[in-house]
């Protein structure tokens, strides 16, 4: 096989980047190792920044996403039973967030790319990237039993931090940085309408909370494409509660995460947390981690294949979507007018967004979630810092524009 890029992951960084290209009129071949039902069903991020819902839009890929998602104009901090709205739009000049969870953006970007764009290959392992310094790098793929070979121009990995994208890059040639939490998110599907019509970020001396929702493709029978214009009694719940590291989900029983949610989230007004049936269960890891550079010759890395954050921040998702429009922004100029600059600024284009990123999804998890081995004082100061970004605007203000997040390019 032949094609001019050849993308390694079909999550949302590599269905996007192929949408991008088709539009700008560059073919592109995509392989995922998975099966499209598995690619359909795979939760992980439901917030949008502004900047992405822009993009999606603009790439033709929104009109369901417009119909089916839930804009957020901010988001609620809750500490010491107290209460505090941050609102987007007063203090970023208008933006604010859509709750759309990724498993419907893939949904989205399948369709367009089988009905309209150059090849997705399911079930095809990329088993290595060879020639990546030359100008004719090569994937080697397993696809229908048998081994093949995806020549290319470039080769984009997607494929997550343990796909083969990031291996092909030579150790003495990329720094890493990374950091692990002694702490994880237990996440809760429940079929039940959210508590409250925004996402609810909760400090507590137990520990971290998260009140969250999904749109009710993800947690109930009828699909989303029936309904428009959802109101957020049409949610389902999404729930985090900060355990210790290495937690069983299925140690807790149902009775015991709502118990202790209702703790976390408690508040000296009348406000009470819906309960109902808790249908999926799992713990999240969290860390930071940064690959440098995200480029190797003509090999390009994006997402998780490159950086990843804790969700706190909700960035991941957002930040993927920032590496894929620089890239095929790049491309496109080296198309349009022979010049490889934005290509060769691709990794420190992309690395001041992350940084300023893993900054960001850094600064809101140390400031909510208590350390196992927290002193007094370290507890004040949390409280001091959130006494801080309740009381003046602008560090409000500071919050709001990272959370809607920065600027691609």
């Amino acid at each position: 096989m032949r094609t001019t890029v050849g993308i390694i992951g079909a999550g949302p960084a590599g269905l996007l980047l192929a949408r991008l290209l088709h539009v700008a009129g560059i073919d592109a071949v995509v392989l995922e190792s998975r099966d499209r039902a598995y690619v359909e069903r795979r939760q992980r991020a439901g917030i949008l920044e502004q900047g992405t819902v822009d993009v999606l839009r603009a790439a033709g890929a929104g009109e369901r996403m417009d119909r089916v998602g839930l804009r957020h104009d901010g988001i609620e901090l809750r500490y010491a039973r107290r209460r505090h709205r941050v609102d987007f739009p007063a203090l970023t000049g208008g933006k604010s967030v859509l709750v759309y969870a990724q498993t419907e953006v893939c949904k989205d970007l399948i369709a367009l790319q089988l009905e309209q764009g150059g090849p997705l290959l399911f079930e095809a392992e990329a088993l290595a990237v060879e020639g990546a310094e030359s100008d004719r790098p090569r994937v080697r793929f397993r696809h229908e039993g048998r081994e093949d070979v995806l020549e290319c121009d470039y080769v984009v990995g997607c494929d997550g931090f343990w796909g083969v994208a990031r291996k092909a890059v030579p150790a003495g040639a990329a720094r890493v940085f990374e950091r692990t939490y002694p702490f994880g998110w237990l996440g809760v599907l429940a079929d039940v309408p959210p508590s409250h019509d925004e996402l609810v970020y909760a400090r507590h001396d137990r520990g971290f909370a998260l009140l969250s929702m999904r749109p009710p493709s993800v947690g109930r029978r009828h699909p989303s494409e029936e309904v428009a214009s959802l109101p957020v009694e049409s949610f389902v719940s999404r729930l985090y509660l900060q355990v210790p590291e290495g937690t069983d989900a299925e140690a807790w029983s149902d009775e015991q995460i709502w118990d202790e949610l209702e703790r976390r989230f408690e508040t000296d007004d009348d406000w009470t947390l819906r309960r109902g049936p808790i249908t999926r269960k799992s713990v999240t890891a969290m860390r930071s981690f940064v690959h440098e550079p995200m480029r190797h010759g003509r090999l390009f890395l994006a997402g998780d294949a490159a950086h990843i954050v804790p969700p706190t921040g909700a960035k991941g998702l957002n930040l993927a979507v920032g590496d894929v429009v620089t890239f095929a922004r790049a491309l496109t100029h080296q198309r349009e007018t022979g010049s490889a600059e934005l290509l060769d600024a691709y990794s420190e284009t992309c690395l001041r967004r992350v940084w300023q990123a893993e900054r960001f999804s850094y600064d809101m998890t140390v400031l909510l979630h208590r350390a196992p081995d927290a002193t007094p004082f370290e507890d004040r100061l949390q409280l001091a810092r959130l006494e801080r970004l309740t009381s003046s605007r602008a560090a409000e203000a500071d919050l709001a524009e990272a959370y809607t997040g920065f600027a691609f390019g």
